[in-house]
């Protein structure tokens, strides 16, 4: 809710809560490995960010039915135009993974006849199309996105493939969710055919699209029962994330060792145990007083190692943009 010119309470426009998540998301701070206020990368800067949030908006609106003449675009198209527009404005990929996971919120939290929870949004997902998933797959030809090999038999799915992939997507008449089913099977899976797929990382958005949203909603709730200003909220519930399960990025960057060593590191500064070797459900193994309690200096501390060490959990990044959209819908204020 925001506050109108006299002090009342107001209903606030999705969109403008989405936009205001990816804001918030790039000024916590620290988030170690990550692009915060304090610190850029080599290949990415703060303000880049923020022009992204900006350029995305436009598909937000679509997703929100707020389009011309109140369009509402398909989910993948929406999410297709979120992407160009993010890439028009910041000239690189800031926010890919934010936007996979915010659009279908979006969509959720605009649709009269759904309600933002894990049950809503899931519908939106189990309702996407072949025409959504092909969308999809347009939108990695305007951005460079770090994924891994596609699992074995799926070659003709690789997302690397973009548009070139819609022969494959049609014919075997995969909805967007059913392609991102693809990203998020566990290791111990039957598609886990030999000791590389086994010791895989499954992608945590793609999770996300397939499992109701569990992490999004967890930690949403670790930033609505925290205190303090909202951007350092965030913060805390990037560590409770990153210390729930390896980072997909990490994982496609560096390798599933790493990403594991890296969550690891993370849930030792906040004092619990590492979530277990592929961190499925593991956000549910994270106490929200240990979130709460996270020593933001420590973190900064962290954040440096994490940057030398080229580990950037840019997935865990997602998942807390996705987790303050849930939380300002459901009453978070920038405001003291």
């Amino acid at each position: 809710m925001s506050r109108d010119a006299r002090g009342g309470r107001r209903p606030t426009d999705p969109v403008d809560d989405a936009t205001l998540a990816l804001l918030v998301e790039v000024a916590g701070t620290p988030k170690p490995g990550n692009v915060d206020r304090r610190r850029d990368l080599d290949d990415l800067r703060f303000e880049s960010f923020l022009g992204g949030a900006v350029g995305a908006r436009e598909g937000l609106e679509l997703a929100a039915g707020e389009g011309p003449g109140d369009e509402v675009a398909s989910v993948g198209g929406a999410f297709e135009r979120a992407v160009s527009g993010m890439a028009e404005r910041a000239r690189t990929n800031t926010q890919f993974g934010c936007l996979l996971l915010l659009v279908p919120l979006v969509r959720a939290a605009a649709d009269s006849d759904r309600e933002l929870s894990p049950a809503g949004v899931d519908a939106v997902c189990r309702a996407t199309t072949v025409d959504d998933a092909v969308a999809f797959y347009r939108a990695f030809e305007v951005v460079d996105v770090a994924v891994d090999d596609p699992p074995p038999g799926a070659d003709d799915l690789d997302v690397r493939r973009g548009g070139d992939a819609e022969p494959a997507v049609c014919e075997r008449e995969m909805t967007l969710r059913d392609v991102l089913a693809l990203s998020a099977a566990p290791s111990d899976s039957a598609e886990a055919t030999d000791s590389a797929e086994a010791n895989r990382v499954p992608d945590r958005n793609a999770a996300e699209w397939t499992e109701g949203f569990p992490r999004t909603f967890r930690a949403a709730e670790w930033i609505l029962t925290d205190e303090g200003p909202l951007a350092d909220r965030a913060a805390r519930a990037f560590l409770g994330l990153l210390a729930a399960g390896p980072d997909t990025l990490v994982a496609s960057t560096q390798g599933a060792e790493t990403a594991r060593e890296a969550s690891a590191r993370a849930a030792a500064l906040l004092g619990v145990e590492s979530a277990g070797p592929d961190g499925i459900g593991g956000v549910d193994a994270v106490p929200a007083e240990a979130v709460h309690g996270a020593d933001l200096a420590a973190a900064e501390v962290l954040a440096e190692a994490f940057v030398d060490e080229g580990i950037n959990p840019g997935t865990t990044a997602d998942l807390t943009c996705a987790a303050l959209f849930v939380a300002l819908r459901r009453g978070a204020e920038v405001a003291p």
